[in-house]
């Protein structure tokens, strides 16, 4: 059996660039970058440094400006509690959406909590979006931290987030991104965007797990973070621990490729998305595309297929490595927060699929993924009364239900 990947969000595969130039770092080259007493020390160091680099040119930074961590949810942590704590005289309000991923929902959730901080959770729209305008709307003189994700892993919507980073610049409000999903898959560019601080993670852009970064804006504003981790200062004082070496060139090797191939994988992934999407609607009836048609990643769409549940059809076609919709974590059968944010019923919400390109797909896996996503479908709708019904025309919201 031939197994087609098409769950990119969730992670990618190692570029053999990447690991190509991990390798040396476990074994001839292992020294601590911290070191400053001996060669290996100073290799390392070196390494990092030139890493530092690559991650800064892709987002248009300093390099001064990237703290390594180890990857987007601790990222996420830093700058979120790092901000609170650094700025609660200031004031503890902070402002979010409620379609971000779990790593700033879970850590908002906890400051509030503890009677840490104040939190508006800004509803979207129905395709996924928020305005600067809203955004606006919920500051209060004593809000520190806005924080909106920059693209989002599930449906795709790419937010205005350089709107929404003007505005809070304009009334001297930090401004976070999570740009996980974002960043190597459409042009990301610090100043251009206005953020204060972005998160990405290397297992997002063909590096390896573990590892990530965190922007942080150096002048116009300074912004300075209360660490999260004590023990050795580094990182500029902001992140403690001994920094993982081959991880790191792996991640700014990355970030190399990534601003190199940028306009060749955005030119490939949309091509194959739209060779897969379109399929799917030719063949298919019932269908839905949760999120917004045109502001989104060229790598992915969401679809609801009415009448089939996720699940079973995830199962029915082992082959194809998707992800459902109607799953917020692997161990919830609860329909998910983000479709749910947008107005999907439960119904749809349980039979969306997400598929998300990457820079290895290729033409022929998608042809051969849309065959067995079609088949998949049309053989578990055979199967479907509601399907039947639905075909026939009746009206399912309209029919009155009756228990034995």
């Amino acid at each position: 059996m031939t197994h087609i990947y098409l769950d990119n969000n969730a992670t990618t595969r190692v570029d053999p660039r990447v690991l190509d130039v991990m390798l040396p770092y476990f074994s001839d080259d292992y020294g601590n970058a911290a070191s400053k007493s001996h060669s290996f020390g100073w290799t390392a160091g070196d390494a990092v440094k030139l890493a530092r680099q690559q991650v800064a040119d892709l987002l248009g930074a300093d390099p001064k400006e990237i703290l390594f961590t180890s990857g987007a949810t601790e990222s996420d942590n830093l700058a979120i509690k790092g901000t609170v704590e650094m700025l609660a005289k200031k004031g503890k309000h902070i402002i979010t959406s409620v379609i971000e991923h779990k790593a700033i929902l879970d850590t908002a959730h906890y400051l509030e909590s503890k009677g840490l901080a104040d939190v508006t959770w800004l509803p979207v729209d129905k395709n996924g979006l928020v305005t600067a305008e809203q955004v606006e709307a919920a500051v209060r003189d004593d809000t520190v931290l806005i924080s909106i994700m920059a693209a989002n892993n599930e449906i795709g919507v790419i937010e205005p987030i350089a709107e929404i980073g003007a505005m809070a610049h304009e009334r001297g409000i930090w401004f976070h991104s999570d740009a996980t999903q974002a960043i190597a898959k459409v042009p990301f560019d610090v100043g251009e965007m206005n953020v204060d601080m972005a998160s990405l993670s290397a297992h997002k852009i063909y590096g390896p797990k573990g590892v990530g970064a965190l922007y942080v804006r150096r002048r116009n504003p300074r912004v300075r973070l209360t660490p999260q981790m004590h023990g050795g200062g580094h990182e500029r004082g902001m992140r403690s621990g001994t920094l993982n070496v081959p991880g790191i060139v792996g991640l700014g090797e990355a970030c190399r490729i990534a601003r190199e191939d940028l306009q060749r994988d955005m030119t490939h992934s949309l091509a194959l998305r739209t060779r897969l999407e379109q399929r799917i609607r030719a063949e298919l009836d019932h269908i839905e595309l949760n999120g917004d048609e045109k502001h989104r990643l060229p790598s992915t769409f969401n679809i609801s297929f009415a009448y089939v549940e996720g699940e079973s059809l995830i199962m029915g076609m082992p082959e194809v490595a998707v992800s459902s919709g109607s799953a917020c974590t692997s161990a919830s059968l609860e329909p998910s927060y983000v479709l749910r944010a947008i107005g999907v019923g439960d119904d749809l919400a349980h039979s969306s699929i997400r598929f998300s390109i990457g820079r290895f797909t290729t033409e022929a896996e998608v042809d051969q993924a849309a065959d067995v996503v079609i088949k998949t479908v049309k053989r578990l709708r055979d199967m479907s009364p509601l399907y039947e019904m639905a075909q026939e025309g009746i009206d399912l919201s309209e029919v009155k239900w009756h228990s034995p």
